[in-house]
């Protein structure tokens, strides 16, 4: 006697189906898992180094902050309009340093600069309610301070900006130094922190913080 060729049954054709449906369904949603991942590591990734990056050239150009008292008597005749001062408040910090490089060749720049920081409203339209960290630069330094030059974003979504100054001789953080005082005039804060508050990865706010050294705590002296 010869046996017929049985084939699948239905049942058995839609379970294979079944399996093979979920067997995809599964791969698709590790690879969509992992993509999703890959890229929430990625912008977190990018976030810190924005932040790093901010922060490093912040700590350089602090680092290499002065006053000096060779400028024009008759053009600055007084200390409060001098080109050369460092002026820092809870929250914005302006001075002279000598850490500006120049990105032209044959400009008319030397590597003293006006820095300034401060948090602002963003310029861009669409992130409503966002503030950044903004940098304000001005290579000439034979002007007044709070005038001239480019402003740029330094960091986007800060919801704060802190700085504090040390005193070598209280042994105590101020929240105020300003150079244009007489009994200022002549004397850096010894160091300076800076503490940037702003969302991370988990969108709750974060405290980012760094201390940076001023070398030329003291006035240059005119000769």
């Amino acid at each position: 006697m010869t046996r017929r060729a049985r084939g699948f049954t239905l049942m058995e054709v839609m379970v294979a189906v079944a399996i093979t449906a979920l067997m995809g369904t599964v791969v698709a949603m590790a690879f969509q898992t992992g993509l999703t991942a890959k890229e929430t590591v990625e912008a977190d990734a990018d976030r810190y180094r924005q932040l790093r990056v901010a922060m490093n050239r912040m700590s350089r150009e602090l680092g290499s902050a002065y006053v000096s008292d060779r400028f024009d008597l008759k053009r600055f005749r007084d200390q409060q309009d001098r080109p050369s001062n460092f002026v820092g408040e809870s929250d914005r910090l302006l001075f002279t340093t000598f850490a500006h490089q120049r990105l032209y060749t044959d400009v008319k720049e030397s590597d003293q600069a006006v820095v300034e920081y401060f948090v602002d409203a963003s310029d861009d339209k669409t992130a409503r309610g966002r503030q950044d960290l903004k940098r304000r630069v001005n290579p000439n330094v034979d002007d007044r301070m709070d005038r001239g030059g480019t402003t740029d974003v330094l960091l986007e979504g800060v919801k704060k900006l802190e700085f504090e100054y040390w005193n070598s001789e209280r042994k105590e953080w101020d929240d105020e130094w300003d150079t244009r005082r007489p009994e200022q005039k002549s004397i850096l804060p010894t160091r300076v922190r800076v503490t940037v508050t702003a969302v991370d990865e988990t969108g709750k706010e974060a405290r980012y913080s760094t201390q940076t050294r001023i070398m030329l705590n003291t006035e240059l002296p005119r000769y």
